[in-house]
C-alpha cells in the first residue's frame, strides 16, 4: 500500500512567522502552498517552493478566499465568476514561482472555508474547476467526497481523495468544526493512529497535515514512523 502525505505551507506573512516549512517538508511528498489571498507573502511563496524544489516535494496550490484577517477560515459570499478570476489569479501567482524555481503546479487543493463549502455547494465548486479548466494544465483536484469532486470528475480532471491525519473526525465521518474541543489531534500517537487507519480503510490517497499546529513536526515524524511500521510506503500521488 502506498500514500501520499501533503501539508499545508508558505502561510507566514511578512514578519508574522507561522509554522516551521523548512523542517517539515522534507517530511512530506506534496505541499500545499498558500498562493497570497488567505496567507503567504511573494517572498514567502518563492522561499516556500524552492525548498520544495530543493528536498524533492510536489508542489500544489492552495487557493482560498481573499480573507488574510480571517485566515481564509471565514465564510464568505463570492459570485461564481468572481471565484473563478479569483482562484485563477491564485494559481497563475503560484505558477510564477514555481517557473523560477524549476518546476510547476501540479495539483489544487482549496483552503478552509472555500474547502468546506465547494463540498457542499455546487455553484462554488463549480467555479473552483472552471478556474482549473481555464487554467489550462492538467492539474489534479485534492478534495473530500463532494461536489467539488463531482464537478471535477464531471469536467474530466483527475480527484485526490484526501483524509485528515491530525483532525478528528465525528461519527458522521465528518471533521469535527475547530470551535469545539479536540478537533485537532495535537497528540502524535492518536494522529499516527488515525493516519494508518485512514489509509487501510482504502479510502484516501493522501493524507493532511495542518502546518499551522504547534505541533506539526512531531506528528508528522509520528505519522510517517507509524506507516512504514504498517508496511505503507509514503509517496506523492503526483510525479515532481
Amino acid at each position: 500500500m502506498t500514500v501520499d502525505l501533503n501539508a499545508d505551507v508558505g502561510e507566514s506573512y511578512g514578519r508574522w512567522q507561522l509554522g516551521n516549512d523548512h523542517d517539515l517538508l522534507p517530511l512530506l511528498t506534496s505541499a500545499n502552498v498558500a498562493c497570497g489571498f488567505h496567507a503567504g507573502d511573494p517572498l514567502t511563496l518563492r522561499r516556500t517552493v524552492q525548498r520544495a524544489v530543493d528536498v524533492g516535494v510536489v508542489v500544489g496550490a492552495q487557493v482560498g478566499y481573499h480573507d488574510l484577517l480571517g485566515f481564509g477560515r471565514r465564510a464568505v459570499d463570492v459570485p461564481p465568476d468572481e471565484l473563478e478570476a479569483e482562484v485563477l489569479y491564485q494559481l497563475g501567482a503560484l505558477d510564477a514561482m514555481c517557473r523560477a524555481a524549476g518546476t510547476s503546479v501540479r495539483y489544487l487543493k482549496p483552503h478552509g472555508a472555500l474547502y468546506h463549502r465547494a463540498l457542499a455547494d455546487p455553484v462554488q465548486a463549480g467555479a473552483v474547476v472552471a478556474a482549473v479548466v481555464a487554467y489550462g494544465s492538467v492539474l489534479a483536484l485534492v478534495t473530500g467526497a463532494g461536489e467539488l469532486a463531482d464537478a471535477a470528475r464531471a469536467a474530466g480532471l483527475r480527484v485526490v481523495q484526501e483524509g485528515f491525519a491530525d483532525r478528528a473526525y465525528g461519527p458522521d465521518g465528518r471533521l469535527v468544526p475547530r470551535t469545539e474541543p479536540g478537533a485537532v489531534l495535537d497528540d502524535p500517537a492518536a494522529a499516527a493512529a488515525q493516519a494508518v487507519q485512514l489509509v487501510r480503510s482504502g479510502s484516501v490517497e493522501t493524507l493532511c497535515l495542518h502546518g499551522d499546529s504547534p505541533h506539526v513536526l512531531p506528528v508528522a515524524a509520528a505519522v510517517r514512523e507509524a506507516l512504514a511500521g504498517a508496511g505503507i510506503a509514503v509517496r506523492p500521488f503526483m510525479a515532481t
